[in-house]
This record gives structure tokens, C-alpha cells and sequence, in this order.
């Protein structure tokens, strides 16, 4: 008797990353209640709000289309330039984070489309695989999206024009 298990034994038990639908879609139904409360009034093309967290942390959500039925929309950090002062571009780029969102009114849900260095978020990868992404990255880039939302509402705090 082996300690190793047999290798043609292991490949055939192996199963294929699956996501979880259920999951997906609830997490994106959430985000995109939440984000219909960050963005409140703001529903026109190039409006934005921007959410202090503290001296060093702000959010800007800025309004990038608006279509019928949906709208584009993207969510970065802001970056404090003195801080980045003597930091390569590439290391600066990665200290910013940003995401690009769709939401689709109709049906009330709200997508990471694209986010860093990643153009399209499919909803699986193969691993490994050259980029280094996660089986699961577009299950994680949502749930990063979440927990973002969570923060600018529980602790953001933002300027806002009282009519006279």
C-alpha cells in the first residue's frame, strides 16, 4: 500500500470549476441595490459622488453611459499623488484600484466588468494559467465590489449642496 494515491485515479475524480450561479447572481442583485443607494440621484451621464473615508482614503463613482436599460459605471480609488512621489507607474497602477460596472435595470443586477488589469472578468478560468487568475475571479472581483459598496455606505461620507 501507497501513501501517494494513484495518479490515473486522481485525474479521473477531478472535476472541472464550476460556479455557482445562485451565488453569483444574489451577490450581484445585492451590489446593485447598493450601488443604487452610492449613487442616490446621480442617474445622468458624467455625474459622480465621491466618498471620503478618511484623510488617505476616498471612492469617486462617476456615471460612464446610460443606456434604456442599463448603464455603465466605474468605481476607483482615489489616488493621493504625494504619496506616489517616488513609486514606478506600474506599482502606483496597482496601488489604484478600479473597477468598471455594468447595471442592468431590467432585471436588477449589477456586473464587474472589468477591473485593474483585467479587460473582460469571464466567469471562469482554466488554472493555472498564465495571468495567475482564479478559477473563481469573477465570483471574487463581485464580492470585492460588495464589500467596497459596504464600506463608502457604513463609512463614507459625502459633500452635499443644500439648495437656498
Amino acid at each position: 500500500m501507497s501513501f501517494f494515491p494513484n495518479r490515473a485515479l486522481a485525474n479521473a475524480t477531478k472535476q472541472n470549476y464550476q460556479p455557482n450561479l445562485v451565488s453569483l447572481m444574489t451577490l450581484c442583485a445585492n451590489n446593485y441595490m447598493l450601488l443604487l443607494k452610492v449613487l442616490a440621484s446621480k442617474t445622468a451621464l458624467g455625474e459622480s459622488r465621491h466618498f471620503f473615508i478618511s484623510d488617505f482614503l476616498s471612492y469617486n463613482v462617476t456615471i460612464k453611459e446610460v443606456t434604456r436599460y442599463t448603464s455603465v459605471v466605474s468605481f476607483e480609488q482615489e489616488v493621493l499623488s504625494t504619496s506616489f512621489k517616488n513609486v514606478p507607474g506600474i506599482v502606483a497602477s496597482a496601488l489604484h484600484p478600479r473597477m468598471t460596472i455594468r447595471l442592468y435595470h431590467d432585471a436588477r443586477m449589477a456586473e464587474v466588468l472589468s477591473t485593474q488589469d483585467i479587460r473582460q472578468v469571464k466567469p471562469r478560468y482554466s488554472y493555472p494559467n498564465s495571468q495567475m487568475h482564479q478559477q473563481d475571479e469573477k465570483q471574487q472581483t463581485n464580492q470585492f465590489l460588495n464589500e467596497w459598496l459596504h464600506l463608502c455606505l457604513r463609512l463614507g461620507q459625502v459633500n452635499v449642496d443644500l439648495p437656498s
